[in-house]
């Protein structure tokens, strides 16, 4: 019984306790609580006064800022309304100026009205009098008016032609002093300026070898090799006791180049037999063509001259290998191009037109066909035929008068082309004359039909004519070389002898493959 109690008493204890603990903490919360709503209110109050000031604020921006756009569109306006005033007050003046001007122009009508009635009367007046004056004129003279005038402009000619032909002789005396003195200045003037080389041709080109060797090599077996090239490239292979050195013998300078390359090539190969040797001189052959049309360009390019035919330029190129009485052909066109273009500077004229007439002056020496045409009529065709300018081609036909001048351009370049030929050095009669007949030679055994080549050798005293095996018999060449023999003695000038060889060669050929 007395254990029981305890034990309530104590659950009551335990529950008394906890009953205090649970209001304590009651107590606790409470005031918690109370305390956070008194933050959150002050904070709350803290916040609204800060967004009602920020919103004070970007109000007095915003109104500052209102009276600002105010205040400028205030003045603007001012301004606005000061101009317009401004204005106003000149169109008030212009308008007054305009009403002054126009009473001014009133009462000038009305003066020029009364001053026109006053010249009308008194024009009346002066042809009333001229009218009279000349009654009495006619009255005193026994003249008629006309008769009159036409005997006054009689003596009036009289003496217009007679001052003016003193004033034109004047000035012929004073031309014809200046122009010779202004000619030699230019002339002289013209030649310091451009430099000249002498430039003579030869007829003969030494090849350089390493050693004797080489020279029956070339030779070949029972000299087919050397026969093959000379028929190959028409040039003279001559193979003597000079040491290290063969020399090629031509007048045509192209040929001596190709038969000089083709060598060159040859030895350095080693391969020599005829087939190589016609293979190799027709690959040179092409080559010297490329060359001949990269030296036009480079001549064109050098000059300044443009918009030049591509055949053009080929003959440009080709004057590099053709002379002109020992005279280097490319050399002396070059050399006129630009004397043309000095002279043309002091004279006022177009230095790149005279410089193209002047280059293009001796293109009728060097094309592909020879027509029976002077040289310069032959280039002035040429010129007309690839585009030149009218002006340009008669520079080239006249220059040796074979055509009337027409432009100033033609006296130009003939005195320059006389200027370059007259160096002295730069001519020799005797080495056109020996080419000449040496062409004469060819061209005339070209004419026989059958024959393909025609070469002059040793300097002119041989001439050999390959023709066609399917074209001419055997017989038949005995019979051309003594036509052509007789021809050419009947014909041609020459010294000593000339002997006529001619060449009929049949081949085959087959590939092993």
């Amino acid at each position: 019984m007395t254990t029981a109690i305890w034990i309530i008493i104590a659950v009551a204890a335990l529950a008394a306790g906890y009953i205090i603990a649970m209001s304590v903490s009651k107590k606790n919360a409470t005031s918690s609580a109370n305390r956070i709503l008194d933050d959150a209110r002050r904070e709350a109050e803290v916040l609204k006064e800060a967004r009602i000031l920020k919103a004070k604020e970007e109000e007095m921006k915003i109104i500052g800022e209102a009276e600002k756009t105010a205040n400028q569109r205030l003045q603007k306006a001012q301004t606005q309304e000061a101009r317009l005033k401004q204005r106003e007050i000149q169109l008030n003046q212009q308008q007054g100026d305009q009403n002054r001007r126009k009473k001014e122009l009133e009462n000038l009508k009305v003066n020029l009205d009364n001053r026109e009635q006053t010249i009308e009367a008194r024009g009346a007046e002066v042809d009333q009098m001229m009218r009279q004056a000349q009654e009495e004129l006619v009255k005193i003279s026994g003249l008629s008016a006309e008769e009159a005038k036409e005997k006054l402009v009689e003596s009036l000619k009289d003496e217009a032609k007679t001052a003016a032909a003193g004033y034109i002789n004047d000035i012929m005396d004073d031309a014809k002093m200046t122009a010779n003195k202004e000619a030699k200045r230019i002339v002289i003037q013209s030649i310091q300026r451009v430099a000249t080389e002498t430039a003579v041709e030869n007829s003969v080109t030494v090849f350089h070898i390493d050693n004797d060797e080489v020279k029956g090599r070339i030779i070949g077996r029972e000299g087919r090799n050397i026969r093959a090239l000379e028929a190959a490239t028409g040039i003279e292979i001559i193979v003597d006791d000079t040491p290290e050195a063969i020399v090629l013998s031509g007048f045509d300078p192209v040929r001596r180049e190709i038969a000089r390359l083709a060598l060159h090539q040859l030895v350095t190969d080693g391969r020599i037999h005829p087939a190589r040797i016609e293979e190799v001189v027709a690959k040179v052959r092409r080559q010297v063509e490329e060359e001949i049309i990269e030296t036009g360009k480079r001549t064109t390019i050098d000059l300044g001259i443009h918009g030049l035919h591509p055949e053009l330029i080929r003959m440009v190129g080709k004057m590099k290998y053709r002379s002109s009485y020992g005279q280097n052909l490319l050399q002396h066109s070059r050399e006129t191009a630009n004397l043309c273009a000095v002279m043309a500077s002091e004279l006022g004229l177009n230095p790149k037109k005279a410089r193209r007439a002047g280059l293009l002056h001796d293109i009728g020496k060097v094309p592909d066909d020879e027509p029976e045409l002077p040289h310069a009529l032959l280039g002035m065709k040429l010129a007309e035929k690839f585009k030149e300018k009218p002006d340009i081609c008669n520079a080239i036909g006249a220059h040796h008068d074979e055509v009337e001048q027409t432009s100033l351009l033609a006296p130009i370049v003939q005195v320059c082309d006389a200027i370059s030929g007259a160096r002295p050095g730069a001519r020799r009669e005797i080495v056109e004359a020996y080419i000449k007949r040496l062409n004469d030679l060819e061209q005339l055994a070209l004419s026989y039909p059958g024959v393909l080549k025609t070469y002059a050798i040793q300097a002119g005293r041989e001439l050999r004519v390959i023709v066609g095996a399917d074209k001419i018999t055997d017989e038949e060449t005995e019979k051309l070389s003594s036509e052509i023999a007789k021809r050419i003695q009947d014909e041609l000038t020459y010294p000593g002898q000339v002997k006529i060889t001619v060449i009929r060669e049949t081949r085959s050929v087959s590939f092993a493959k």
